[in-house]
């Protein structure tokens, strides 16, 4: 990366103009793929995106400027664009002196995958596809797809505070999506694995079982009957169903929503906003879960923040700039896409705390209702916690058990009011491990998410039967 020197004088140089506060974030980043369909290897690509992005605050106004050009020439252009962006005229010079920051990583990977052999990657692919096409032992698999993906993320961060900091992050992931065809039509089935390692995943990732999973949610599907319409009870199952709580309560609990008061959470800190179940948390310093780092994009280290705290509302989730303002400290959530975009207040790793029911008994103890196996993209309005979502694999719950598959459908509802309605809460806590891309303003990132099997006492299902 750059010297610290380097750095300096960038900082200096973004300053003259007389700005509150300068930040340059260097951002050098590797990414390989492979994506195979019908057994032909469609794309093998690899890449690099290496620049810096500097900003200049004064006030309530920022700066930006970015480069690909890591010359001190190229960062100078770009530190006075950025000055000249927050405040016009002349200054005089400021000097910035630099400590480098620290902070233990979750995860220390043992093989880079930017090391590995392309060849190595499309037998993955390969294999996948082979097993699911021998393994499901029904001419309905029409079709297969498998995709590999992995990245090197390294980044710097030096401001005019003093701080200098750094971190790499490694990814990886694989999936397999298989089509079936039967009297109902076509239906997919899709399975993926992603985590914030090195090519050591597969040590503990069968190729095989990835494409096993994808092909017995679309065989599933053929059989599958139309979801009922009306507010029922819902099960969701440990792990997946988690987007659900990331989308209808995690972005509401954004200290920038918070700030334009454009979130129902608004000043309800201390507040009951869940039933005495919930506990949520939002933790960057997950192992190798897919939303972990060691540093958020703004130098501060990752943290681990409990939201929501047996239903009382104790914190929402603060980048560093918001969190100067409002005189405390940054919680760590300060994320951007590439050094071509200001950070933002984002979540990590958000879940809910397992409980201590028995989540065989929680669908024992629901005589009717559905049971959410698996969960799709969605969409929240903040200022309301009203939420769309789709159930991308779902059965019934008739008489205590869960028993015939049901075709896609959505749930609808509102976030404070399922956080008020969950009623049993398991001790089968675990992550998702398919990796989420969250998107907001334009900018995606990787997040985490996590819940054990829980109980909704009522949401709408928007099915089609009667």
């Amino acid at each position: 990366m750059l010297e610290p020197e380097v750095l300096q004088r960038a900082l200096g140089t973004a300053l003259r103009t007389g700005g509150d506060f300068a930040e340059v974030f260097v951002e050098d980043k590797r990414t390989s793929s492979a994506r195979l369909d019908d057994r032909k290897v469609e794309e093998l690509t690899s890449g690099r995106d290496r620049g810096a992005g500097i900003r200049v605050v004064v006030g309530d106004t920022t700066g930006f400027a970015h480069t690909s050009d890591l010359s001190e020439d190229g960062l100078g252009r770009a530190a006075e664009a950025a000055g000249a962006a927050a405040r016009g005229g002349g200054g005089g010079v400021r000097t910035v002196a630099l400590t480098a920051v620290s902070a233990p990583r979750p995860y220390e990977v043992r093989t880079r995958p930017d090391e590995v052999a392309k060849s190595r990657k499309v037998e993955l692919l390969l294999r996948a596809d082979h097993a699911a096409r021998a393994g499901s032992g029904s001419s309905a698999v029409k079709q297969v797809s498998a995709g590999y993906a992995d990245s090197r993320r390294c980044i710097q961060v030096a401001n005019s505070d003093g701080l200098l900091a750094a971190d790499e992050v490694v990814r990886t992931r694989f999936g397999v999506s298989a089509v079936a065809m039967g009297d109902t039509g076509m239906q997919t089935g899709y399975e993926a694995v992603a985590r914030t390692m090195g090519f050591e995943i597969f040590d503990d990732v069968d190729v095989d079982e990835v494409a096993a999973k994808a092909v017995a949610r679309a065989l599933a599907k053929l059989a599958a009957r139309p979801a009922p319409s009306g507010k029922v009870p819902v099960v969701i199952a440990a792990g997946r169903g988690a987007v659900l709580f990331h989308e209808a309560c995690g972005h509401g609990l954004e200290a920038d929503h918070i700030e334009k008061r454009s979130s129902v959470y608004h000043g309800r800190v201390g507040d009951m906003v869940a039933g005495p179940h919930v506990t949520l948390v939002d933790d960057g310093t997950m192992g190798s879960e897919w939303g972990a780092f060691s540093i958020d994009d703004e130098g501060r280290p990752a943290q681990r923040n409990v939201l929501i705290d047996k239903g009382m509302l104790t914190d929402y989730m603060w980048d560093f700039l918001r969190s100067r303002k409002a005189a405390r400290p940054s919680s760590g959530n300060g994320r951007r896409q590439s050094y071509q975009d200001l950070p933002m207040v984002r979540m990590t790793n958000t879940y809910l705390l397992g409980g201590t029911e028995d989540a065989d008994e929680i669908v024992r103890q629901t005589p009717h209702g559905v049971y959410v196996a698996s969960m799709g993209g969605g969409q929240v309005t903040p200022a309301t916690g009203d939420f769309v979502f789709g159930m991308t694999e779902a059965y019934l719950i008739e008489d205590g058990e869960v028993t015939l598959p049901l075709r896609d459908a959505n749930l609808i509802g509102n976030g404070p009011e399922v956080l008020r309605n969950i009623d049993a809460v398991a001790g089968d806590f675990a992550m998702a491990d398919s990796g989420g891309m969250c998107g907001k303003n334009g900018q995606s990132v990787p997040v985490g998410m996590g819940q054990p099997t829980l109980r909704i006492t009522g949401v709408t299902v928007g099915g089609t039967a009667r």
